[in-house]
């Protein structure tokens, strides 16, 4: 996997993109948790919130997607804004166009992009010739939408962030990379739970440590779940098989399957730990299905999450005066 570049951030301004958490200021993100908050407020109550009317996002997805796309069209209707859908089979990038030539002209068309794809060097290379802001809604590498939405999750029910315990137990892909990132600006203690071969991108880890000094968040990489999950306050999981990896699929059934969430190791976290998945879920492989609909899980509530942080990622990010080059 080609190591992504970092984004510069100067003077602690908000950067352009979001292309992953790591690159974010700290500030950036307590400005999101707040505003997320105020407009899922806002929805709950029925008071209208069309801070982005006028404003035009493209959605350009190479993966399936159910909650990323339905979450970002119905956040930005409900903005005040519009969002339209980009299939790869009908547009010219399918047919050879550029990336360069492609980003440039819907930069004279869209105020932003959201961009699922595969390869992170992709959103890359959209962000440095876009002149609208580019959001990463997945790639192999990173899901920053997710976790800062399951930073809101978390706060929303344990009441803070800074000091608490979070197991990810399973494979360690994309979102456990953002996972890492986000609980270390918040000062979290990120414990990963996977077997030698999954771990997660040891740059990203050892980003991490570093920032950790600052934030007081710590990073730990185990391969015994059962320690791994010793008195967290929250567990996570994710699906062992990502898009892209079905031919790896019997050798990750078996390489994976003492890390499956189930009530035993559940019963060696907090009795008040909570249960969060990305979803979809495969119950009976990473996560029983007693535990995933148990009264211990938030999926439901982590999954709605996404649309109030998604909406305060374009607020931030659209509302500020288009570049057009």
């Amino acid at each position: 996997m080609a190591v992504p570049k970092r984004q510069k951030n100067s003077g602690g301004h908000y950067a352009k993109d979001l292309l992953d958490v790591t690159t974010m200021p700290r500030q950036q993100v307590l400005d999101l948790l707040r505003l997320a908050t105020s407009l899922k407020k806002k929805q709950h109550r029925g008071i209208p919130h069309r801070l982005l009317k006028g404003k035009t996002l493209g959605l350009l997805f190479q993966k399936p997607s159910t909650r990323t796309r339905v979450s970002f069209e119905a956040g930005m209707n409900q903005l005040g804004g519009h969002a339209l859908v980009l299939p790869m089979s009908d547009i010219q990038l399918s047919r050879g166009e550029t990336i360069s030539d492609t980003a440039r002209v819907l930069s004279r068309y869209l105020d932003g992009i959201v961009i699922r794809t595969y390869d992170h060097a992709i959103v890359e290379e959209w962000a440095v010739e876009a002149t609208m802001p580019v959001i990463n809604g997945l790639t192999d590498h990173s899901h920053p939408c997710q976790a800062l939405s399951d930073l809101m999750t978390i706060q929303e029910i344990k009441g803070r962030l800074k000091g608490l315990s979070l197991a990810y137990i399973g494979d360690g892909n994309n979102v456990a990379n953002s996972l890492i990132e986000a609980g270390t600006k918040m000062g979290m203690r990120v414990v990963i739970g996977c077997p030698s071969g999954y771990q997660p991108d040891q740059q990203v880890i050892d980003r991490a440590r570093v920032e950790g000094q600052t934030t007081g968040a710590s990073i730990e990489v185990l391969e015994n779940p059962l320690v791994a999950v010793k008195e967290a306050d929250v567990v996570y999981t994710d699906v062992w098989i990502s898009m892209g990896r079905e031919r790896e699929q019997a050798r990750r059934l078996r390489t994976l399957a003492p890390y499956q969430l189930n009530k035993r190791l559940l019963q060696r976290a907090k009795p008040d730990a909570i249960v969060m998945h990305c979803l979809p879920a495969h119950r009976g492989e990473e996560i029983t299905a007693d535990v995933l609909d148990g009264t211990q899980s938030v999926v439901i509530d982590q999954a709605e999450n996404r649309l109030h942080m998604q909406k305060a990622i374009l607020t931030q990010l659209l509302s500020r005066k288009k570049n057009t080059g």
